[in-house]
C-alpha cells in the first residue's frame, strides 16, 4: 500500500471510530438521563431482581418483600418479581446479583448485605443498562435511585429517648452502646445519629459494632461490658436495632441486673413491641414499611419502563453524588404509644402482640 492509500484508510477508521464513540455516549447519556432508548421498555410487562439481604431480620421477610410485590403488581399486573435472600453472606448476594444481570432483568431492587464488596456488581447492572434501586441501605456504585429512612435522625431519636428515660440519673453511671454490623452503612449514620445527642451528656463506658447484626454478638458484647463496666455502674443500653436489644436484655437478666436500665430499639418488631409492653425493652424506633416499600417498587417500575422516578432529595454515597432518594421519617415508640402507631397501622393487631404471656402486661398499658 502506498503513503497516500495508507492514510487514506486511516483517516476513514478515525472517522468510523468517532461516530461510534459518539453514539455510544449518546446512548449512555440517555440512559443517564432517565429518557431511556429503544432498549428501554416503555411499557408491558417488566422483570424486576428484588435482592434482600437476610432472613434473621424479621421485616425482611414479613413485610419488606410482601409490600414490595404488592404496589409492583398494582402497577403492572404482569410484571414478574424474581425474589432472592443473600441470607447476610456478601459474596451469595454478589452471585445473586450477576446472576440476575446474567438474565437480563429490566431492573434491580437491592438491599445489600455489604455496601462496598457489592459495588462492582452494581457496576455490572449499571454497565448492561440494568438500574439499580438501593434499598433501605446506601449501596455503593452507580446506584440509580434510593429509599430509606432518615437513618441519622432514628439514631438521634433513639438517642433523645435514652436521654429521656435516664433522666437525673445520667450523671449517676455509664451506658453501652451496641452499635449495628460495620458492613452496613445504615450503621454508621444511626451511630452519628445516637453520639451527636448523646456525646456530652452521658459516658459511654464500652462500645461495640455488632458484626452481622447478630443478636448472639450482641448477647456476647454485652457479657463483656457487664464484667467490664460492672452491672451496678450500666445505667442504660443504646441498642441500634430490636434484634441486638433482645441479645442485650437476655445478657442483663442472666447477670441478675434487676431493675433492667433502658434499651433502645428498632423496627418494631413483634418481640421487641412485647418486651416494650412488659417493661423489658424501653423503646423501638418504627419506620412504617409500607411507604418505604412502595416508594421503591415506584421506582423500579419507573426505572424499568424508562422514566424518572418521582423523588424529593437526593444523597451521596461514597462512590456517587446526588442520587434521586425518597427519605422518610422515623417514629419513637414507647410503650405508651404502641396503640396509636403500630396498632393503628395494622403492623400488628393486639391479640398478636397481647398473648397470654402479656396479658397483664399489655392490660397495664392500655393495650386492649
Amino acid at each position: 500500500m502506498n503513503t497516500q492509500l495508507r492514510r487514506t484508510a486511516v483517516a476513514v477508521a478515525a472517522a468510523a471510530m468517532a461516530v461510534s464513540l459518539a453514539a455510544c455516549g449518546s446512548a449512555k447519556e440517555a440512559s443517564d438521563n432517565g429518557s431511556g432508548g429503544d432498549e428501554k421498555k416503555k411499557d408491558g410487562p417488566l422483570t424486576i431482581g428484588l435482592l434482600m439481604p437476610d432472613d434473621q431480620t424479621a421485616r425482611y421477610e414479613n413485610f419488606d418483600r410482601p409490600l414490595i410485590e404488592e404496589r409492583v403488581k398494582e402497577l403492572c399486573a404482569d410484571c414478574e418479581i424474581s425474589y432472592v435472600n443473600a441470607k447476610q453472606d456478601a459474596s451469595v448476594q454478589q452471585q445473586q446479583m450477576n446472576s440476575m444481570v446474567t438474565k437480563k432483568v429490566d431492573v434491580i431492587i437491592l438491599d445489600a448485605v455489604d455496601s462496598k464488596s457489592i459495588a462492582n456488581s452494581v457496576k455490572k447492572a449499571d454497565d448492561a443498562g440494568i438500574p439499580v434501586v438501593a434499598y433501605d441501605r446506601l449501596a455503593e456504585g452507580p446506584i440509580s435511585a434510593y429509599t430509606s429512612f432518615d437513618n441519622e435522625e432514628v439514631g438521634k431519636v433513639q438517642g433523645q429517648a435514652l436521654l429521656d428515660a435516664l433522666g437525673d440519673k445520667a450523671d449517676d453511671g455509664q451506658i453501652v452502646m451496641m452499635n449495628g454490623s460495620p458492613t452496613d452503612p445504615n450503621a454508621a449514620l444511626f451511630k452519628k445519629g445516637a453520639k451527636s445527642v448523646l456525646d456530652g451528656k452521658v459516658k459511654v463506658g464500652k462500645s461495640y459494632d455488632t458484626t452481622n447484626w447478630e443478636p448472639g454478638e450482641a448477647n456476647k458484647n454485652m457479657n463483656g461490658a457487664i464484667a467490664s463496666v460492672g452491672k451496678e455502674n450500666i445505667v442504660g443500653v443504646y441498642s441500634a436495632n430490636d434484634g441486638l436489644a433482645g441479645g442485650i436484655i437476655t445478657a442483663l437478666k442472666s447477670a441478675g441486673v434487676s431493675p433492667l436500665p433502658p434499651v433502645t430499639g428498632q423496627d418494631a418488631e413483634l418481640a421487641g413491641v412485647q418486651r416494650i409492653v412488659a417493661g423489658e425493652q424501653y423503646m423501638t424506633v418504627y419506620k412504617p414499611f409500607k411507604p418505604e416499600a412502595y416508594a421503591a417498587a415506584e421506582m423500579a417500575v419507573a426505572l424499568g419502563r424508562g422514566e424518572k422516578p418521582d423523588t424529593d432529595a437526593t444523597v451521596d454515597s461514597p462512590t456517587h453524588k446526588g442520587i434521586p432518594a425518597t427519605l422518610i421519617q422515623p417514629i419513637s415508640v414507647t410503650a405508651d404509644k404502641v396503640k396509636d402507631t403500630i396498632v393503628k397501622d395494622g403492623l400488628y393487631k393486639v391479640e398478636e402482640i397481647c398473648t397470654s404471656k402479656y396479658a397483664a402486661a399489655c392490660k397495664k398499658v392500655g393495650l386492649q
